[in-house]
């Protein structure tokens, strides 16, 4: 069976929102698979009834506005600019519970949260890393522009074999809940990179970040590039994408 991902395009939208919709959707899917397991009916496919059947998936793309988002285990002390600061710029200011350090989100970057129960795909959460990693990786590829990973560090990188000139084009950063995966991706298309100085980027602070507009010397369409990014998804996971809401 093909699993269905249910697609909602945000557009421009505070950070609150969007994590109380990932919350409200995870919460959904998880209440939906204890309920299963209580009935004994886990593993069982009972597509036509909506109060036992498969939990739903969900795919979120947002772009953000200015926002710094904390990682459980990351670092307040990488964020280096001080609260004044930030206040003027008005960017805000947000722990999570999703795994990583610092990162920033703002206008011109693609915000990507897949809510998938991935016992409908896989239950290996590295292998669900990589897959989000290649989806932008074969985005930036469609550009002309190379990438790739670096061993130990998640995400996705330009030059990611020339040591410390490496720079980081896109962040992960996920949380998985009995097989539930909520936050995701952060890809940096016609992102302004400066925002990027008042934080130590995802607690790396012997590498750049670069976005795909830096790289290929001219600004692009961001609409093409989210289009690209979830064909790109929808070929290395295989679902069957449905619409789902625009706000």
């Amino acid at each position: 069976m093909t699993p269905k991902v249910h697609f909602h395009a945000l557009g421009r939208a505070a950070y609150t929102p969007s994590l109380a919709l990932q919350e409200r959707f995870l919460k959904q899917a998880v209440d939906r698979k204890k309920m299963r397991r209580d009935a004994g009916l886990e593993g069982k496919d009972l597509s036509g009834n909506p109060d036992l059947d498969l939990p739903e998936n969900h795919l979120i793309f947002v772009e953000h506005d200015h926002v710094l988002t904390l990682g459980k285990t990351g670092d307040i002390g990488h964020v280096v600019a001080s609260e004044q600061r930030l206040k003027e710029l008005g960017v805000e200011y947000y722990p999570t519970n999703r795994g990583g350090d610092i990162t920033y989100h703002g206008p011109g970057q693609l915000v990507g949260y897949p809510i998938l129960d991935l016992e409908q795909f896989y239950t290996d959460i590295g292998k669900y890393m990589r897959m989000l990693e290649e989806a932008i990786i074969r985005c930036c590829a469609d550009y002309g522009v190379k990438t790739g990973r670096i061993e130990g560090l998640t995400g996705v990188w330009v030059n990611p074999d020339s040591g410390l000139a490496a720079r980081k084009i896109a962040a992960l950063g996920v949380k998985c809940s009995r097989w539930v995966t909520m936050h995701g991706f952060a890809f940096n298309i016609n992102t302004d990179l400066q925002f990027f100085d008042l934080i130590v980027p995802c607690g790396i602070g012997d590498r750049g970040v670069t976005s795909l507009s830096i790289e290929c010397g001219h600004s692009v369409d961001t609409e093409e590039v989210k289009k690209s990014v979830l064909n790109h998804l929808g070929d290395l996971f295989q679902w069957n994408l449905v619409e789902g809401s625009r706000n």
